[in-house]
Parts: C-alpha cells; sequence; structure tokens
C-alpha cells in the first residue's frame, strides 16, 4: 500500500511539471501562445481524459506488469521535454509522458483494493489519493528551483526517483499480481454505458472537478488584476492543494465509517460556504485563507469515496471506473474551466468565478438520486501473486 501511494506520489509529480516548465519552454521553443495552449490540451487528454479507456483494457487482461514501466517512462519523456529540440518532439514528449500517466492511474488503483482487507478500501484509498496530490503540490517548488538554481539542464536528474522506485515495486512483487483472478470469481458487471449508477456517479464528480480545476486555474489571474504580487498566488495555490491532500487522507476513512454516499453528499453540501466566501471575499483575511484550504480540503475528500463507490457498483471494471474519477471527471472539470473562461471574457473573471458554484449545488440532487452502495457481491480479493 505504502509503495502504491509513494508510486502515486510520483505519478502525479510528474503530472504537474508542465504548467512550472511552461514558461521555460516557450522561450526556448519560441512557442506561441496558441501552441502552448495546445500543449496543454495534448497533455490534459493523453493524462486524464485516456485514463478510462486505458482502465477498460486492463480490466480484460492481466497487466500489473506496467507498473514497472509507467513511472520510468512518465519521468523520462517528461524531464526530457524541456531540452526538445524542436516543436514536434516536444509534443511527442509530453503526450507520451501523458499516457503513462493514464496508464497508472487506474492499474495501480484497482491494486489498491487488492492490497487491503474489506472495510478498509476508504482508508487505503485515502492514502493513495492524498500520495497524489502531495506529489501534485510539491512539483512546482522541485522545477522552479531546478531551473533557478540549475537550469533546464540538469531536469533528467529529476528521474533517479521514479528508477528507485521501480526497483523497489519490482522487489515487492506487485506486479505478478493477477487482476483476473478477482474478476473471474465476480457475477458479469453489466456494460458500463448501461449503468445509470455509474454515468450519474460521472457527472457529480465532474461538477464537482470544475470548480477545483477552476480556482486554481484562474486565481493568480483574478490576484494579479487585482494588483497582488504573484508571490501572494503561490502561497494561496499551496494552501488550496495542501488542502486538497488532507482533505484526500480524511475523505477515504470517513466513507468508510459513515458510507461513501453519504461522505460525497456531506462534503458536497458543507463545501458550499467557505467555497462562496472564498470567491466573493473582496479583501484577503483569515476568513479568506481558513475558506481556501477548507474548500480545497472538502472538494478533494470526495475523490477517495466516489473511486470505492464506483468499484462497489461495478468490481468486475475496477481499472476502467478508478480512470473515470480520477481522469475522465477531471478531465470534463477542465472542459468547465474553460467555459468559466468564456464567460469571464463577458461578465468578468470575479463573477465568472463565483458561478462555479452552481455545478456544487447541482451535484447534490444527483447524489441523492444514486442508490446506496450495495454490499459486493465478493470481498476484494487482497493481494496475491501468480
Amino acid at each position: 500500500m505504502l509503495l502504491l501511494t509513494a508510486g502515486h506520489f510520483f505519478s502525479d509529480f510528474y503530472t504537474n511539471f508542465l504548467p512550472a516548465l511552461l514558461p521555460a519552454v516557450i522561450a526556448s521553443q519560441g512557442l506561441s501562445l496558441t501552441l502552448s495552449g495546445l500543449l496543454v490540451m495534448v497533455f490534459a487528454v493523453t493524462s486524464s481524459m485516456l485514463q478510462p479507456v486505458c482502465g477498460y483494457f486492463m480490466d480484460k487482461g492481466s497487466y500489473a506488469w506496467l507498473l514497472l514501466v509507467t513511472l520510468p517512462v512518465s519521468a523520462v519523456f517528461i524531464c526530457s521535454s524541456g531540452l526538445a529540440s524542436n516543436t514536434l518532439y516536444l509534443f511527442g514528449t509530453v503526450a507520451v509522458s501523458g499516457i503513462a500517466a493514464s496508464l497508472f492511474h487506474p492499474l495501480a488503483s484497482s491494486l489498491v483494493g487488492r492490497t487491503v482487507v474489506s472495510g478498509r478500501q476508504g482508508l487505503a484509498m485515502s492514502l493513495f489519493v492524498g500520495g497524489g496530490n502531495l506529489g501534485f503540490a510539491f512539483a512546482p517548488f522541485v522545477i522552479i528551483y531546478v531551473l533557478v538554481h540549475w537550469g533546464i539542464g540538469y531536469l533528467p536528474w529529476l528521474i533517479i526517483p521514479a528508477l528507485l522506485l521501480t526497483v523497489a515495486l519490482y522487489s515487492s512483487g506487485l506486479y505478478k499480481t493477477d487482476l483476473r483472478v478477482a474478476r473471474q470469481r465476480l457475477t458479469e458487471d453489466p456494460p458500463w454505458y448501461k449503468s445509470k449508477n455509474i454515468l450519474m456517479l460521472n457527472v457529480v464528480m465532474a461538477l464537482r472537478s470544475w470548480p477545483q480545476v477552476a480556482i486554481p486555474t484562474f486565481l493568480p489571474v483574478l490576484l494579479a488584476g487585482q494588483g497582488h504580487p504573484p508571490l501572494l498566488a503561490g502561497h494561496m495555490l499551496t494552501v488550496f492543494l495542501l488542502g486538497g491532500a488532507a482533505g484526500a487522507l480524511v475523505g477515504g476513512y470517513s466513507g468508510d465509517k459513515a458510507g461513501h454516499k453519504k461522505c460525497i453528499l456531506l462534503s458536497l453540501i458543507f463545501c458550499l460556504p467557505p467555497t462562496y466566501y472564498l470567491l466573493s471575499a473582496s479583501t484577503i483575511n483569515w476568513l479568506t485563507w481558513l475558506s481556501l484550504a477548507l474548500s480545497g480540503a472538502l472538494l478533494q475528500s470526495m475523490v477517495p469515496s466516489s473511486i470505492v463507490w464506483a468499484q462497489t457498483i461495478l468490481p468486475g471494471n475496477a481499472a476502467m471506473v478508478s480512470g473515470m474519477m480520477l481522469g475522465l471527471t477531471f478531465g470534463l472539470g477542465g472542459a468547465g474551466t474553460a467555459i468559466t473562461g468564456a464567460v469571464a471574457d463577458y461578465i468578468g473573471l470575479p463573477q465568472a468565478l463565483l458561478w462555479t458554484v452552481v455545478p456544487l449545488i447541482l451535484a447534490i440532487p444527483l447524489t441523492f438520486g444514486i442508490p446506496d452502495e450495495a454490499p459486493a457481491r465478493q470481498s476484494p480479493q487482497t493481494f496475491s501473486v501468480k
């Protein structure tokens, strides 16, 4: 479990390289803003939107051996993207790194369910998701430190942690896990597109992702427009992301104790006041900082419960539904963020951001409409190797 959590830490660590690298890449490649936006879109599609597709094929066979490939590939290609000699190579390295991330997430999250006893899946998923959040939060600081003190040519040194962790994963034998054993003992699941509950849960989590993606995306722009220094934006983003990591650690455990549906419902309801205050406050004070941390924590606290709940609904498609909760809904939240940006051109950024509270409100009755998770037809299989 700790190895999988460490793997998620470094996978998300490498996934969040691009925003910090982008200014240096624009300068070295002479990229236009249009190409820069396209580069970000390519990475978003390959690293997030492809996750359920990768998970679908993993559920059809035993691909646990990919655990030894995904982290090194992700690290090598994203760390070499800053050294790209031309635009085509740059796009290629970013795309391959993103695909590796899309392979890792559904695979590792399905393995989480095989490494813990029944009734502790939420806590395990909290650790797993929280580890990824921490890696995501620390990446910009590490990248900027390397760029400022040593330069872009030293980025390949950051490949070393991925290689060391891969050695540890190999030694553990996790890559030998036969995921097909657990699936063969389960009654055949209906196709995901015929599962109303899975589709509704995807909508709920996509609506939740909308403000979660929009706030860190546009908060620096909003603060700059109000005359605040860039350092303040960096500190506020850190509080938001670390709050999310803390929320993820608590959310799955709470789901184990109170039920995953109830955890998501309460998080949605309690998230409304701090998020509204954060986006409507005219000054920055201690309440703003508290609201920032609470909003990040409550928004992210729903993710572990959503994964466990989705795996309960379709236990024979654990990798695919994990990819939906971790990747697809996040990508859909990015699409919502694009809508927020377009609306901001007409009504202003403060008002447009305030409207991102509405998706959270819409998600509440939709969550009520999803039946409580039924007991699994069979307890998830604990870790075993061939």
